[in-house]
């Protein structure tokens, strides 16, 4: 029987967001969640048994089971993507000096960032998160 390239693809591309993603965990300047999020997506298009082995982990269950399940996260989660989304933007912001157009684009991605996190996620008390098990 032969593997689907397509699916080990993916599988390798889960491999490398998940050990981003834990590095990030480390580094603040790499986000977990964002990758986290592709991990979970990639695995579920390479292999339903990495999938169902990702979604129990203890790390998912921490950084996204409450986003995906009801579109929210905690207060925590939340300023902590926008910390990082921050840092990294405002890098990026100082290294375009002479670019007056990529300082506006920017600036206008982080307000959307802003208003996507306080105004589309909802927020829930680190007690309300409930731990969901997928299998």
């Amino acid at each position: 029987m032969k593997k689907n390239p397509f699916k080990i693809l993916w599988m390798i591309t889960g491999f490398i967001c998940l050990c981003l993603g834990t590095i990030g965990v480390i580094l603040p300047i790499l986000p977990t969640v964002p990758f986290y999020m592709a991990t979970a997506f990639c695995f579920a298009k390479s292999s339903e048994r990495l999938h169902g082995w990702f979604v129990n982990t203890g790390m998912y269950q921490k950084d996204l089971a409450s986003f995906v399940e009801r579109k929210a996260m905690t207060m925590k989660t939340k300023c902590t993507i926008l910390t990082t989304v921050t840092i990294i933007m405002a890098f990026a912001f100082v290294m375009m000096k002479n670019v007056l157009i990529g300082r506006i684009c920017l600036v206008v991605v982080w307000i959307f960032h802003i208003l996507y996190f306080f105004l589309r996620v909802g927020t829930i008390k680190e007690n309300e998160k409930k731990e969901v098990t997928y299998d």
